[in-house]
């Protein structure tokens, strides 16, 4: 099952009064909606009639042939075996009149759901004709249409879909019905609505929609009134819109003037994994609602999903966003910095600099850093140390930023030192291994650790998220630090976060030095150069590219996708870039690496969280260290 669901927002084109034309156009759309798939289908309020028909409703002929309306969609949709109806129509129920939805599965009434919150101002005076739903007792039951009336209602499947039904104002008001619903399991809110338009008013409504969804971890479908709808007063424009977790991802063509459609599919994976972990998230008075079974059908196939999936997760779309990113994300990193400096009463930090991106950004973290805190530059140690795989250009990098910064230089060659070692632990001088390269990585750690203890520093982490997540670091090397500023930014975030340090005014002695880092291929530097003294050893040949990896971490840490929809939402995102078997190939080695490094995170110092992903085994992610990858692993053998 890969938890997506096809629902769908309809606008129908309707005339006030004109029962049998607009219950034609009703069936006219649920049939659109069945041929596309959709398991759900929402029509705005009172619908059947039109929402603006005044004292007409109060009109007992005028209610029956509502009624008689629902009848003939029942009659006309029970062959549609997996497709829930939600439309609106006025309900004459024990002497009084409500504005209700009408929920119809396999040609029947499955429940009645009648608006609770009535307004009674300004344009609005539906206390005229209608009563609130809270009024109806528990309990009650149309015994036409053997089905519960009740705002305590809650529709679906009690594994895969769930969901809950209010009407235009309830989600207006302090205390929304859907709050409740939501609390109580319902995944997805319907929304049958007549919102008018104003000035300034879809703004407003499209916020307030986004943050119910945000707020109650929900997929939020809304469907309003539109073209035929009288105009004496008011206009109405035909909104139809879907949230899912307080983002918009459909919408309507508002001020059409012919009847819409709009099918989106939602993600319940996304839903219940966030629900999951957020403990404040609590069920809420589950006995007080009564659930209702219905055909919905399953899941999407993967392959059936029409959806895009966003390549880079990390990334905002717009410059102007990239821009507010970076800004709080530095800012995160040089406030975290800078309380830890002043409580451990430190008044040098040391930073080893390869010339790389990683080392740049902790040290441009750190020398901000001590700009907040009034502190001159030089007294950041900034250390480089050359090793057998440096390259002239990453060693020119790393003394020229150091030098437009005004920090401390030291420069530290590791050859003899290593060269020692490896005589003393009888590694051939020959020898390529993981041992040749972890070697040097800790001796890079030590020299720094003992600087700092020597001069009274900390050591500044350079170590980012993307590594930490396939354990591509030195355990007791580059692993380690005192404080790892960059411990929760991926790697594909790190280059933008380099990049819009560069563009500030006071960096434009550095800027070059700046730009030319980001264009570095990435490299630990621990293989000896090739014959044209350039980076032999590139990071992305070997552990697979990091826009990729950066996917995986963010849909796997975030919703818990499976292997087959993370697989295929992979494939989406980086159609025409990466083909299938490729994409397969570093999906396995995620999973492999994810696992079995989990030792290093378990052991991983403090560093501050930026963003909704991390891995610090104090917060976000608490896993054995010797979890099996097996049933991930094996998932994904089976896919071709």
């Amino acid at each position: 099952m890969s938890g997506f669901y096809r629902v769908a927002t309809a606008i129908p084109r309707i005339t006030v009064a004109d029962i049998k034309t607009n219950v034609e156009e009703i069936i006219s759309l649920i049939h659109g909606a069945n041929e596309e798939g959709a398991n759900v289908v929402v029509f705005p309020e009172l619908c059947v009639t039109g929402y603006t028909c005044a004292d007409l409703f109060l009109q007992p002929h005028f209610q029956n042939e509502a009624m008689s309306g629902i009848l003939e969609i029942m009659d006309d949709t029970r062959h549609m075996e997996d497709l829930v109806i939600i439309v609106g129509a006025p309900y004459y129920y024990r002497g009084a009149l409500y504005n209700c939805a009408f929920v119809i599965n396999r040609g029947n009434v499955m429940g009645i759901v009648p608006k609770q919150y009535i307004p009674n101002y300004g344009e609005f005076y539906e206390s005229r004709w209608f009563k609130s739903g809270r009024e109806i007792p528990a309990g009650a039951r149309d015994t036409g249409f053997d089905a519960p009336v009740s705002t305590n209602l809650i529709f679906g499947n009690d594994m895969d879909f769930l969901f809950g039904v209010e009407l235009c104002e309830d989600v207006w008001t302090p205390n929304p019905p859907s709050a409740a619903l939501a609390q109580a399991g319902a995944e997805v809110i319907f929304n049958l609505s007549a919102s008018n338009e104003m000035v300034g008013k879809h703004d407003y409504l499209v916020s307030l929609l986004s943050q119910q969804s945000a707020r109650t971890i929900s997929a939020y479908v809304y469907a309003s009134a539109g073209i035929g709808e009288s105009t004496t007063d008011l206009v109405f424009a035909g909104n139809g819109l879907v949230f899912e977790n307080g983002k918009l991802i459909a919408s309507a063509k508002r001020f059409c003037r012919e009847s819409q459609l709009v099918v989106a599919d939602i993600d319940l994976n996304k839903i219940k994994a966030m629900r999951a972990k957020t403990t404040s998230f609590n069920s809420y008075n589950i006995n007080q609602y009564e659930l209702v079974n219905l055909s919905l059908g399953d899941s999407l196939d993967v392959d059936d999903i029409r959806r895009d999936f966003d390549p880079h997760p990390f990334i905002p779309k717009d410059e102007r966003s990239v821009q507010e990113r970076c800004e709080e994300i530095f800012n995160i990193q040089v406030w975290g910095l800078a309380q830890r400096m002043e409580a451990s009463h430190s008044k040098r930090a040391v930073v080893g600099i390869s010339g790389g991106l990683d080392s740049t950004l902790a040290l441009l973290v750190t020398a901000r850093t001590f700009d907040v805190l009034g502190w001159d530059r030089s007294q950041i140690i900034g250390v480089t140390m050359p090793g057998f795989g440096t390259t002239g250009r990453t060693y020119n990098n790393a003394i020229n930023l150091m030098k437009a910064l005004g920090v401390e230089i030291r420069e530290i060659s590791i050859k003899d030192a290593c060269i020692q070692h490896f005589k003393d632990i009888n590694l051939p001088e020959t020898d390529r291994s993981v041992t040749y390269e972890n070697s040097q990585a800790r001796e890079r750690t030590q020299i720094l650790m003992d600087i700092a203890n020597r001069d009274g520093g900390l050591v500044v982490g350079t170590g980012d998220l993307s590594e930490l997540a396939l354990g591509w670091a030195t355990y007791n090397g580059d692993q380690m630090s005192m404080y790892g500023v960059n411990a929760s930014v991926p790697k594909t975030l790190v280059k933008y976060l380099v990049k819009y340090v560069a563009e500030q005014p006071d960096m434009a002695e550095a800027k070059p030095y700046l730009l030319d880092i980001y264009d570095t291929p990435i490299s630990p530097e621990l293989l000896p150069a090739d014959e044209k003294g350039e980076i032999a050893q590139k990071t992305e040949d070997l552990v697979g590219p990091y826009e990729l990896h950066d996917f995986f971490i963010y849909n796997y840490m975030r919703f818990g996708y499976s292997p087959e929809v993370l697989l295929h939402m992979a494939c989406n995102a980086f159609k025409g870039t990466y083909d299938r078997p490729f994409i397969k190939k570093w999906l396995s080695t995620f999973f492999r690496r994810f696992f079995n490094q989990q030792f290093k995170r378990s052991a991983m110092p403090d560093g501050p969280k930026v963003g909704s992903v991390t891995l610090s085994p104090r917060g976000d992610w608490r896993m054995p260290s010797d979890a099996s990858s097996a049933l991930w692993l094996d998932a994904l053998e089976t896919l071709d």
